[in-house]
């Protein structure tokens, strides 16, 4: 039997928020406080300067951005960066309680299966109409910050030492040339997987979709326990090819480690790494700041600067690093269905890889 990480559900999210943190690999529960030196200026332009809102984080260096927050608006920002999946899981187990005011990044459809539970606040930021309506939810109770899209990381070195191509396209990774090569995270716990297994099989239909995941699980060993395992142990050269998101982190890599990024010419699964006040809250005004910041402009700007991300505002432009992304190739997807079909499609996932 195929070894399948497990969803951690014991552990409680009202876990004490520390001083200070290093920048952790997505994925990863690390905690840490951003904050910067807030000048004295009246209540008027910085009504809620003194406040501290806490951030469950899954949005990789983003807290990169903060420290321009606080000098705008005086509200420090404490973060604990923790995976979506995991964060749901604990907030189940907890009943849907949180100390944490707002999610900021990760996988979509943990917000939909949060939103569904009654964990998310309702907030439409006027700044939210410069996003299109595919990358937010209609009813306001999250907005996509960035697109994350998702693709391929190839260690060149292995691939030339075993005399492998690198791949391509999806289609190319289901080669049995490529068995015991590839490293990927396992989607009941990443949220960037979910929707890559997700995206595809709405592009290529169920018959399809499920025919190409059977021929790629047979080429991989074991499954990685969060999305930010696959970069660094592809860069390491125990993988020749990661299956990963897309973001200004991976291409960082090619600068450490004899690797190249790839983005899939036939599909490009993506998911939108949004933004949302949790219900349990109390410091939602303060927290609607936050999200108005990150939303604008200005935020979305800081945020591009701390990590190179295809950025939801119309305005914002794509980084240089990802002009090879062809935003044709981004899969056409209903998002809603990521949440609609979320147990459905782990179930067989699960009946997939434990054959």
């Amino acid at each position: 039997m195929k070894k399948m990480t497990n969803l951690l559900l014991a552990a409680a999210l009202a876990l004490p928020l520390l001083a200070a943190c290093s920048p952790a690999t997505g994925g990863s529960t690390t905690a840490g406080t951003a904050a910067g030196t807030t000048a004295q200026t009246s209540a008027t332009d910085k009504p809620f300067a003194g406040e501290t809102l806490s951030v469950m984080l899954a949005y990789g260096n983003a807290q990169r951005s903060f420290e321009k927050f606080t000098e705008k608006t005086g509200i420090k920002i404490e973060y604990l960066e923790i995976s979506t999946g995991k964060a749901l899981a604990q907030m189940q187990a907890e009943g849907g309680k949180t100390t944490s005011d707002v999610w900021f990044g990760g996988g979509v459809d943990s917000y939909l299966a949060a939103k569904d539970l009654g964990y998310l606040e309702k907030y439409v930021s006027p700044e939210a109409t410069a996003v299109d309506p595919q990358f937010k939810d209609a009813e306001g109770y999250w907005t996509g910050l960035a697109l994350v899209p998702a693709g391929f990381l190839v260690n060149n070195d292995v691939l030339k030492e075993k005399g492998l191509e690198a791949p391509k396209t999806w289609a190319d990774l289901a080669d049995p040339k490529y068995k015991g090569e590839i490293i990927m995270a396992d989607p009941a716990i990443s949220g960037t997987q979910y929707a890559i297994l997700a995206g595809l099989i709405q592009a290529m239909g169920e018959e399809a979709g499920w025919d190409l995941w059977t021929k790629i699980d047979a080429n991989i060993e074991v499954y990685a326990k969060g999305g930010g395992e696959p970069a660094p142990k592809t860069g390491a050269g125990e993988y020749a090819i990661g299956v990963l998101a897309l973001t200004g982190g991976t291409y960082e890599l090619t600068s450490q480690y004899p690797v190249s990024v790839i983005a899939p010419s036939d599909y490009i699964p993506w998911t939108p790494a949004p933004i949302g006040i949790f219900a349990s809250s109390t410091k939602k005004e303060a927290a609607k700041v936050l999200v108005d910041y990150m939303l604008s402009k200005e935020g979305q700007e800081e945020l591009l600067k701390a990590d190179a991300r295809i950025m939801t505002h119309k305005d914002v432009a794509i980084p240089d690093v990802m002009k090879d992304i062809d935003t044709n190739k981004l899969v056409k997807q209903d998002i809603t269905l990521f949440g609609s079909q979320r147990e459905a499609l782990l179930a067989k996932w699960t009946a997939l890889v434990e054959k």
